[in-house]
């Protein structure tokens, strides 16, 4: 589609405007790209990008700056992730909770964007079930999953239970169905309910529906860093539009979600450009990705969202070291609670 030479001068226009933020003229790229043309024939290239939607001009500028076209050729073919001098990061292993709000505010530190993680897929084995009387009709219920990951949910209770009841019921559990997941453990209680107590039976059918919800509820968790790190980036400073459609993104978190998903269905880093299609909704933001493992399988998405004038090649890198963390630290909690 491009020459060699129009391709050098996009390279060199979109590199120049990630670094300086402002439209790039004719003299500048001639300066920029160290190709001897004159400033008619840059200008002739340049309007030959324009028309095929890979830069536009501003209505206050005779420069160019790239649109979300341009990005995408930018990122595909012919970015180069250099290695750059990061921080040497690190992350403990812990209870995944944890872990990954770490990541998340390891990402946002380090780009100076917003980080954001998807919690990891989790199992719906359960390890370990327990009560706790609150109050009377009133109970904690404590599900701790095989890696050491504890879920907890309030349960209200048509009568109130003894803590003998309580006793029974969670020693049923823990002895007849431990490293099982939750809905086996459903459809096999619905199976022996007529052989128990009905109150035990009752307490311990309100746990796996309790169960399986909190479980359900803990796979679209999200978590997001550093949003305030927007305020200061100068593409929204003058468009409180862009700056209120991607707060609605991180607090909606559907849309965000989505994304992230089809994140996971790919190895490697991936990038998002908004205004490219409706995977990103908001014009100016894009977004860097990458999966993370546990024990080598896939179990979520992470990444950094900023604007499109962005360092790529940066980003490409942080993402990808986090990536990396996050799941040597998820393997290792997870040996370490086996």
């Amino acid at each position: 589609m491009l020459d060699d030479r129009a391709r050098l001068l996009l390279k060199t226009l979109i590199e120049r405007y990630i670094a300086d933020g402002q439209p790039i003229g004719s003299r500048t790229l001639s300066r920029a790209s160290g190709l001897e043309l004159s400033p008619a024939t840059i200008r002739n290239v340049m309007s030959d990008l324009e028309e095929l939607g890979l830069i536009v001009s501003p209505h206050t500028s005779a420069g160019r700056v790239p649109t979300a076209r341009g990005y995408r050729l930018f990122v595909d073919t012919m970015l180069t992730a250099q290695r750059q001098d990061l921080p040497a990061p690190s992350l403990a292993p812990d209870q995944p909770q944890k872990v990954i709000a770490s990541a998340a505010h390891l990402l946002s530190n380090l780009s100076q964007f917003v980080g954001v993680v998807m919690a990891p897929k989790r199992s719906s084995v359960f390890h370990h079930i327990e009560f706790l009387r609150l109050s009377e009709r009133r109970l904690l219920l404590i599900i701790v999953a095989p890696d050491g990951d504890v879920q907890n949910r309030v349960l209200f209770t048509e009568t109130d239970h003894s803590p003998a009841e309580l006793t029974e019921a969670s020693n049923y559990l823990n002895t007849h169905y431990a490293g099982m997941a939750i809905e086996q453990v459903r459809a096999r209680l619905h199976q022996e309910v007529d052989r128990l107590r009905g109150e035990v039976a009752g307490l311990m059918q309100a746990a796996v529906q309790a169960g399986s919800e909190a479980l359900t509820e803990a796979q679209d968790e999200v978590i997001i860093s550093g949003e305030r790190n927007l305020l200061s980036v100068s593409d929204f400073s003058g468009d409180m539009n862009q700056l209120r459609r991607a707060f609605d993104l991180f607090e909606q978190k559907a849309q965000l979600l989505r994304l992230l998903d089809v994140s996971s269905q790919a190895e490697g880093v991936r990038i998002f450009i908004g205004g490219e299609s409706q995977t990103v909704p908001v014009e100016d933001l894009s977004v860097v990705s990458a999966p993370y493992e546990v024990d080598g399988q896939v179990v979520g998405t992470l990444g950094v969202i900023g604007p499109t004038r962005m360092p790529y090649d940066r980003m490409i890198q942080i993402v990808d070291i986090t990536s990396r963390l996050v799941s040597n630290a998820l393997s290792q909690s997870k040996q370490g609670s086996a």
